[in-house]
C-alpha cells in the first residue's frame, strides 16, 4: 500500500486549494492509498529561521509530528498558489524551519557535496495560477517549481517530481472547477 502525504500550503481554509487537497485524498484513498495531510496553515510554528544555520532553532511540538509524517510518506504531495511568482511565505517558512541539515539532507565534511536523506520518496506538486501554465513556464521561468522541485525536493533526494498546473484560477467558473478536481481525483489513482 503505498504513503502519501499530501502537503497543502495555502494559509486560507476557504481557498480552492482546500478542495484541490481534499480531492487528492479522495482519489488516492479510493483507490488504496494510506493518506495522511499536512495543513501548513494549521500548525502552531514559528516560520521564521531567525539564526539561519548558524544556531539551531528547537523544533515546535507540530513540526516533529509533520517531520514523521514526511518520514513516512513514499510519496510527498504538494498543492500550493503561485503568489508573485512563489510560493506562499508560511510555505516557505516551513520549508525553512523542517528541511534541514541533518534532516532532509547533509553535507559531507569538506567537500561541497552533499547526502540526499529523502532519497527513495516521489513527488507530486500541484499549484493554482491566475495565468496559463504555458505562460508561467515561458515567461517567467516557473520561479517556484524551480525552488520547490529543484532547489528543496531533487537536492534532498526526492524523485521523480511531477508538476501540474492548474488555472486560470481568478476567471474560472463552478464547472471548470468541479473538472478540475476531477482531474485530481484522477492524477491522484494514477500515481499509485
Amino acid at each position: 500500500m503505498k504513503k502519501i502525504a499530501i502537503i497543502n500550503g495555502h494559509p486560507n481554509k476557504d481557498s480552492f486549494n482546500f478542495g484541490i487537497a481534499e480531492a487528492y485524498k479522495e482519489g488516492a484513498g479510493n483507490s488504496g492509498a494510506e493518506v495522511k495531510v499536512i495543513t501548513i496553515a494549521e500548525l502552531n510554528f514559528d516560520p521564521i529561521l531567525h539564526f539561519g544555520y548558524q544556531k539551531r532553532m528547537e523544533l515546535e511540538p507540530d513540526l516533529l509530528k509533520v517531520w514523521e509524517i514526511i518520514q513516512w510518506a513514499d510519496h510527498l504531495v504538494w498543492i500550493h498558489p503561485v503568489w508573485w511568482g512563489g510560493i506562499p511565505a508560511l510555505m516557505k517558512g516551513f520549508i525553512d524551519r523542517l528541511f534541514l541539515p541533518g534532516f532532509a539532507y547533509q553535507y559531507r565534511e569538506n567537500s561541497v557535496w552533499w547526502d540526499k536523506l529523502l532519497k527513495g520518496k516521489t513527488g507530486h506538486i500541484i499549484t493554482t495560477l491566475d495565468q496559463p501554465g504555458w505562460y508561467y513556464r515561458l515567461f517567467y521561468g516557473r520561479p517556484s517549481v524551480n525552488q520547490l522541485k529543484k532547489s528543496t525536493l531533487e537536492f534532498c533526494g526526492v524523485t521523480p517530481v511531477k508538476v501540474t498546473y492548474i488555472g486560470v484560477i481568478r476567471n474560472s467558473t463552478d464547472i471548470q472547477r468541479v473538472k478540475w478536481l476531477q482531474k485530481v481525483r484522477e492524477l491522484a489513482r494514477r500515481q499509485l
